[in-house]
């Protein structure tokens, strides 16, 4: 990650806090543990390998039910750390211009 995603927005968690992560198909699923999270990232300490998982993109659950989660890409894996960078969501397309039909009605 980069230092200017690193400042006092970070929250570190001294014990780690249990989350998973999951394919966005479902096909796999490791535990590991949040150290540090913001807006924009995380960073995880990992528990089992991840070799041969596409982490391209996946969730992070960060509840056992799986309610509460973020999607995320893989920024850096350094031993069994891992740097995650969550995915925003797609923006919509809004109109720039009304129609004829809605000008008529808003007049």
């Amino acid at each position: 990650m980069s230092e200017e995603n690193k400042g006092s927005d970070r929250v570190t968690f001294s014990r780690g806090y249990d989350v998973c992560i999951m394919a966005i198909d479902g096909t796999w699923r490791r535990d590991c543990q949040l150290r540090a999270i913001s807006d924009n990232d995380a960073v995880l300490l990992l528990e089992g390998s991840i070799q041969g998982l596409n982490l391209k993109e996946f969730f992070l659950l960060l509840s056992s039910t799986g309610l509460a989660y973020r999607r995320c890409e893989l920024v850096r894996v350094n031993g069994s750390e891992m740097d995650i960078q969550f995915l925003k969501g797609k923006n919509k397309k809004k109109r720039a211009n009304p129609s004829n039909k809605d000008a008529m009605l808003s007049a």
